[in-house]
């Protein structure tokens, strides 16, 4: 069972999306929050494994609360729900380590999916917006000149591949493409990961933008 937690400071919203998520059958909504500052406090005590995150809140933002909960030793996926999909917010928001973001106006198999992707440890890397997202974001930050020394670290088949992830491939495209098994995939994007010290996919994403592995 995937345990959530809802923050928003609309009940409406929460008690929507709960609905929503508590039907898909293997998804359990363990708390919900009205803030920011709630959300650290109740993410640290209940542990669940995503979180869908609100950014314009009163006492206690979501970008702020993001970046504190991200922080922790164990964090969840945070999943930042947003209603524009260019929200200066949602830059800070990837800027602060969330792992993919939603547009409050979605279907509600895409809520479900999003948090499935994230619960297993996937960002949402093949979506066009968050693509879109991710390379205004990664033209308007700069890459740490640290960056620069772990792209030479990769091999031509790491970099290859975390190109291919870049443009929205899954594991399987990647495989297809590159005639290779899946499982090698999934080993060559692991050590990738080390190496250049994401938390995930999306954050793997955010840094080939930023390193000029593929193109803005």
């Amino acid at each position: 069972m995937i345990r959530v937690m809802l923050v928003d400071d609309q009940a409406v919203v929460r008690a929507g999306f709960r609905v929503i998520l508590e039907e898909a059958g293997d998804i359990e909504v363990v708390a919900e929050a009205s803030s920011g500052t709630a959300a650290v406090e109740l993410a640290r005590r209940l542990q669940p494994d995503v979180i869908c995150m609100d950014v314009r809140m009163p006492h206690g933002d979501g970008l702020t609360a993001t970046r504190e909960i991200v922080a922790t030793a164990t964090p969840p996926a945070v999943l930042v729900v947003t209603t524009f999909d260019l929200d200066e917010y949602v830059f800070g928001a990837l800027e602060a380590g969330a792992s993919g973001f939603i547009l409050k106006d979605c279907e509600p198999e895409d809520l479900i999916e999003a948090v499935r992707r994230l619960a297993d440890g996937y960002g949402l890397v093949d979506q066009a917006v968050t693509r879109r997202v991710i390379s205004e974001f990664a033209r308007r930050t700069p890459a740490p000149r640290s960056d620069a020394a772990a792209a030479h670290q990769l091999t031509a088949r790491e970099t290859e591949i975390v190109e291919l992830l870049a443009q929205g491939l899954s594991n399987v495209e990647i495989a297809d493409r590159l005639f290779i098994e899946t499982s090698t995939v999934k080993s060559h994007l692991g050590r990738a990961m080390g190496k250049i010290g994401a938390r995930d996919r999306l954050q793997t994403v955010v840094w080939a933008y930023q390193n000029g592995v593929v193109r803005h």
